[in-house]
């Protein structure tokens, strides 16, 4: 399940899911029916005026339905997607320039341990209460709050210990670290705050049945949701960033991707992640902007220690199912081309500080894959692989693994399912059913944001990998403020888990996206990672 170019850093775990976390863009593939009830079909002639206008609609499609609607626990793609338009955030980061969203300024003192926040006045939910500095310790000490289950717990402890949110006063709030973090800010840009007003007495907020109608602050608030269908959300005219130009916007359910580029063509969606095998296709039409960009996404195949054949836990194994595959052979199958996909070795992405791909990797060595097999005493292996159905990088690169591990001995069952099960079923830590899973992630520009990912028991360890050296580094990292030495500890972090292999690192992947050219405002509202654009009120019809 949240830095996207930006500075935001979460999960995202996921998800080919809107080909969501996969590839090229893949996680979202998103996919259609032929059509919506609720979502009605609009003409795709490009307008003939560019000036903004008010009104009308923007249909977004989406691979599955949201898993929740609630910032501090979304990490899949469509709910980070939904939750970008329904929460808005304290600030964002692209290309280290801050924008301020709900905060009106971030000052660090002198020495660095105590962090100033300050909103801006006359901020409200969607339900027309104010938003204060309340909502905002509120929503850090309920991620802090063991009870409460949120996976960003992680990124708020330093060295084992909790940042403080102080309220100062109704506008202001003090974080208290414990040491010196170079990763603060990192951690929290992935934070929007949500209502305490709405959550104070809720035991389980997670479970909430109050995350149904979720109460925001973003430019729109939530209007209707028919599950495996559409979830609509309408204008918020008292957004603190100026009255967005749409009325509404429609995220449509579109598990099918050849259905969904069928439903892009005749104008019942408007947006749309592709798979780079349709990009000639919908560019065919002249009626879309094809706007392909780099989302700082790793594209991996993962291996499920904690399933219950137990192979899996063996380092070996995981070496000897590496060396069975070449991961240029799956950009080009997957991928189409390097245009798309650079090939990957480390966890950590090129836009992550401390980043390089000179790290040990395991590829393109059957007989050696034979051997390390042989040498863990592992025979007539059957391994069960999770692919999401219409997904076609993942159904491609599935058989292709399928085929390359069938060479070395080891038989893989396929097993497809919609998207909103494989998500599902790749969340639950406790799944042992099946061993492979094609996914990827973006974490942002700081490695400390991999712990929920990479250290033993974590919150998003979905790997189930364990290693007390890493989990020793990955936490002096948080906590070191000499860069120099910052670097020597993720250089040799990264060193480590390639050599264990808990996953197959295949490609940094770029995101495609197609905006029909009937709309405007794309430069303001700007791209980002994992969620299409950051500011859906800058976007308007021409």
């Amino acid at each position: 399940m949240r830095k996207r170019i930006s500075g935001f850093m979460a999960l995202i775990l996921l998800t080919f899911l809107v080909s969501a976390c996969s590839g090229a863009n893949n996680a979202a593939s998103p996919s259609a029916s032929a059509s919506v009830s609720g979502a009605p079909a609009q003409s795709q002639q490009p307008a003939a005026s560019s000036v903004p206008k008010d009104g009308g609609s923007l249909i977004i499609g989406v691979a599955s339905d949201p898993v929740i609607l609630n910032p501090n626990y979304a990490g899949d793609r469509v709910s980070l997607t939904i939750d970008q338009a329904l929460f808005a955030p304290l600030f964002q980061v692209n290309n280290g320039k801050k924008t301020f969203y709900l905060a009106e300024s971030l000052t660090p003192s002198a020495d660095n341990l105590t962090y100033t926040l300050k909103l801006k006045d006359g901020l409200t939910w969607h339900d027309g209460e104010k938003l204060t500095a309340d909502d905002v310790v509120f929503t850090i000490d309920s991620i802090l709050d063991e009870k409460q289950n949120s996976f960003l717990r992680a990124n708020f402890l330093i060295n084992g210990k909790p940042i403080k949110a102080v309220k100062v006063d109704d506008l202001t709030v003090e974080f208290k670290l414990p040491q010196v973090s170079p990763a603060f800010e990192a951690t929290l840009v992935q934070v929007s705050p949500i209502p305490k007003h709405i959550f104070q007495n809720e035991a389980n907020i997670e479970k909430s049945t109050k995350n149904a109608a979720p109460v925001g602050s973003g430019p729109f608030k939530f209007k209707e949701y028919k599950t495996g269908e559409y979830l609509t959300l309408e204008r918020f005219d008292n957004y603190f960033g100026g009255k967005p130009h749409l009325d509404s916007v429609t995220y449509r359910v579109a598990k099918d991707a050849n259905a969904a580029n069928l439903a892009l063509q005749n104008g019942e969606i408007n947006v749309k992640y592709l798979d780079p095998q349709d990009v000639a296709t919908i560019q065919a039409t002249n009626n879309f902007e094809i706007l392909p960009y780099s989302e700082g996404r790793l594209a991996y195949l993962m291996f499920n220690a904690n399933s219950d054949t137990g192979a899996l836990a063996k380092k070996e194994v995981r070496q000897a199912l590496s060396l069975a595959l070449g991961r240029d052979e799956i950009i080009q199958t997957a991928y189409m081309s390097k245009d798309y996909a650079d090939p990957a070795k480390s966890f950590l992405t090129p836009d992550a500080l401390y980043y390089t791909n000179d790290v040990p990797t395991y590829d393109n060595d059957a007989a050696k894959a034979k051997e390390l097999l042989q040498a863990a005493g592992v025979s007539n292996l059957k391994l069960r692989f999770i692919v999401q159905s219409g997904n076609k990088v993942q159904e491609a690169v599935s058989l292709y693994v399928q085929q390359k591990l069938k060479a070395v001995g080891v038989d893989v069952e396929l097993q497809n399912m919609d998207s909103s099960a494989w998500v599902q079923k790749f969340i639950d830590l406790k799944a042992k059913d099946f061993e492979l899973a094609l996914t990827g992630y973006i974490m942002g520009y700081d490695p400390d944001a991999y712990r929920i990912l990479y250290t033993t028991n974590a919150s998003s360890n979905y790997s189930h990998y364990s290693n007390p050296e890493v989990d020793k580094l990955l936490n002096e990292g948080a906590g070191e403020a000499d860069t120099t030495k910052r670097g020597d500890i993720y250089k040799k972090v990264q060193e480590i888990v390639a050599e264990d292999a808990p996953i197959y690192p295949i490609a940094y992947t770029k995101t495609i996206v197609a905006v029909s050219r009937k709309y405007g405002g794309l430069e303001e509202a700007v791209l980002k990672p994992v969620v299409i654009f950051e500011d859906l009120s800058k976007i308007y019809l021409k």
